[in-house]
């Protein structure tokens, strides 16, 4: 009996993995019989009953149809996440009376960032919320302020992707102090609260925590994109006129660009595009014009236009001179350098 188990056991060890896992096995592979299988035909159902329970457990969407699969056009560059002059970590920028900190990280690391400060400052917290992007502080003195003030904090998405906004409204108590003002009641406060969070910001850029709960309330996405349509390449910017208008100036300027003239009321920048000045920059279109030591664009002079598609959204195309259309490789390349300067 003893010899006899010992036969059986080694041929079971020696024919085991066939009569296990081989086709005809005890445990067969079928991760492969999918691709040799038939498509079986639809349940026949009686007209009589319904065939809502009759659903694939995967179905397939139905493909959307694209307005830029009909385009001829030449794959752009990738985007850059962020412009070539945006290196700070934090930056202070202001427009008509209006200031902000731009970070230079995404709103949900930004938003602990901020708490942060208020705790290593001594100032309580009054209310949270983090859908809208607010902290409100609590009433307190301030050395030679005769009236206790507060702060409210305001979070908001950059305009480039992974960037933040940080806005500062200040309130001094008095007997009507139960709404917050539209503008701060003391500017130069407000002015040195943002230089003071801002700097702390700037020594704390290395240890950006993350908080879960602002994250998902707001986008890290920004509010610039680079569309493509049947006929045109636009940038597609969210940001209301006056602003949209002054970052674009800007970013024209950074964006090797020369503005010979503008129509503000028009909404037209005519420019001229000169091309890198810094040989560390020449190889970002080498990848679209061979390398050349000179770009080919230098010196073509363009029109950029800024239209208005609703209360907070500009649309930016870049045509010829006279009005005419660009060719689209043309528009995506510049448009795209473009895209990464706006802030």
């Amino acid at each position: 009996m003893i010899r006899a188990g010992s036969v059986i056991v080694v041929a079971l060890t020696l024919s085991g993995c066939s009569w296990l896992f081989g086709e005809e096995g005890l445990f067969p592979d079928n991760s492969s019989r999918y691709q040799s299988s038939s498509e079986l035909p639809p349940i026949d159902v009686p007209p009589h009953l319904t065939t809502d329970a009759i659903q694939p457990d995967y179905p397939v969407p139905p493909v959307a149809a694209s307005a830029q699969l009909a385009a001829q056009f030449e794959t752009p560059r990738p985007t850059p996440l962020t412009a070539n002059n945006q290196g700070d970590s934090v930056r202070i920028q202001s427009l008509s009376g209006e200031r902000w900190a731009l970070v230079s990280v995404a709103p949900g690391q930004l938003w602990p960032q901020v708490r942060a400060f208020l705790t290593t400052s001594g100032i309580g917290v009054a209310a949270v919320d983090a859908e809208e992007g607010l902290i409100d502080t609590q009433w307190f003195k301030l050395e030679e302020q005769a009236l206790a003030v507060r702060f409210r904090f305001r979070v908001d998405t950059g305009v480039q992707r992974n960037t933040a906004e940080l806005h500062v409204l200040q309130q001094n108590r008095s007997a009507e102090d139960v709404n917050w003002p539209s503008q701060s009641d003391d500017d130069d406060l407000e002015r040195k609260m943002l230089q003071d969070i801002s700097q702390y910001l700037a020594n704390s850029a290395e240890s950006t925590p993350i908080s879960m709960m602002a994250d998902r309330a707001m986008s890290d996405s920004g509010r610039i994109t680079l569309e493509d349509t049947e006929t045109v390449t636009r940038i597609r910017l969210e940001l209301p006129f006056d602003r949209a208008w002054a970052s674009v100036v800007k970013g024209t300027e950074d964006a090797d660009f020369v503005i010979d003239d503008r129509d503000r009321s028009q909404g037209v920048l005519y420019v001229t595009f000169v091309g890198p000045q810094d040989e560390d920059e020449s190889g970002w279109f080498d990848w679209l014009w061979g390398g050349e030591d000179d770009h080919p664009l230098a010196g073509h002079r363009y029109q950029i236009r800024l239209d208005a598609a609703g209360e907070k959204v500009i649309l930016i195309t870049l045509v010829g001179p006279e009005g005419e259309s660009v060719d689209r490789r043309e528009q995506q390349a510049l448009l795209t350098l473009l895209r990464g300067n706006i802030t």
